[in-house]
């Protein structure tokens, strides 16, 4: 068995099981060895549809690593922000009515990037309407529900929003190199969701409920990708040559608990497995992506599949093939 089918058959026995309509995986080395294999569909309904190493995944939350955080550092490269300064040097008008007490006045690109703030999980956004210039004065004025530093989307939501202000352009103008793309992708797409909310089967546009309703680029997600665009984002990564050492220090360098700036570590129970080296960074998709960079090893692995097609409410095992993939990919090629 070749090292790319070994670390793929975790990925191969969930498709075969039904558990997960299709799966990619691709494997990069630090000495350039690339490789990738796929299996299972791209879609079951409306209409059956193989799945083909060309096909674009909605990337879901690894848009937060892939495009947002790399855009907040390259920026703090460029001297046009302080990471440990407050996010109101981009959005002074962020809970402008109250400037005297508003707390998140005071948060940090550096908080955001690494979650360190108080911001609920979770929030239907896209119920409040779908004007998207709306939507941001919302989400820039409201007072926020208070509670321990969690994961939240609320973060990246304001970090889209302070590249928007400070570049003066859409997430979407940021050159992000081939194979990486916002809104409708420029090949075939991974269906997703049946949408409860939207009432068809989404293909080629956003699952995110909030990022589509503020208008498919937001600091979140809505970030599409091929293996290869995904593969030659990780490659940078490993080589150097797609970020700065500074940048590389921040994604590296932990700042609060597990997490780096946008990225989490390896830790125990996380979904990048325990073969890995300590040296690990990882981020996941709610779509069932997930992208991982061993550099210790010299090796980065994606896994995409489409685990929510035809719906988010079944139990598609994700949650386990993720860390079983990680380690059969370091067996295979750490």
């Amino acid at each position: 068995m070749s090292a790319i089918a070994a670390a793929f058959a975790p990925a191969a026995a969930a498709v075969a099981a039904g558990r997960i309509p299709g799966a990619t995986l691709g494997v990069v080395t630090a000495d350039g060895l690339r490789a990738v294999t796929h299996a299972g569909m791209a879609a079951l309904v409306p209409e059956p549809e193989p799945l083909t190493l060309e096909h674009w995944f909605d990337l879901a939350s690894v848009s937060k690593v892939v495009a947002t955080t790399t855009m907040i550092l390259t920026l703090a490269d460029e001297g046009r922000i302080d990471l440990d300064r407050p996010l109101t040097d981009a959005i002074p008008d962020l809970r402008q009515y109250d400037v005297a007490n508003a707390a998140e006045r005071r948060l940090t690109f550096r908080d955001c990037l690494a979650h360190r703030s108080f911001f609920p999980a979770v929030e239907p956004i896209y119920t409040y309407g779908d004007d998207p210039a709306r939507l941001r004065a919302f989400v820039l004025q409201r007072e926020w529900r208070h509670g321990p530093p969690v994961y939240s989307d609320i973060n990246f939501l304001l970090l889209g929003i302070a590249i928007e202000r400070i570049t003066g352009k859409p997430l979407g103008e940021w050159p992000l190199g081939p194979g990486l793309s916002y809104g409708p992708p420029p090949g075939p797409a991974v269906a997703t969701e049946q949408c409860m909310w939207r009432g068809r089967v989404l293909q080629g546009e956003v699952h995110d409920e909030n990022c589509a309703a503020m208008g498919g680029e937001t600091g979140h997600a809505g970030l599409f990708g091929t293996v290869d665009g995904v593969l030659d984002f990780a490659a940078g990564l490993l080589d150097g040559s797609g970020a700065s050492p500074a940048m590389l220090a921040a994604i590296r360098t932990p700042f609060y608990e597990h997490r780096t700036c946008g990225w989490e570590r390896k830790f125990a129970g996380w979904s990048g497995g325990q073969a890995c080296s300590g040296e690990t960074i990882g981020h996941t998709g709610f779509t069932g992506t997930g992208l991982w960079v061993d550099f210790a090893r010299g090796v980065a692995w994606t896994l995409l599949t489409n685990r929510v097609h035809p719906t988010r409410h079944f139990d598609s095992g994700i949650f386990v093939l993720r860390p079983e993939t990680g380690d059969a990919v370091v067996a295979a090629f750490g």
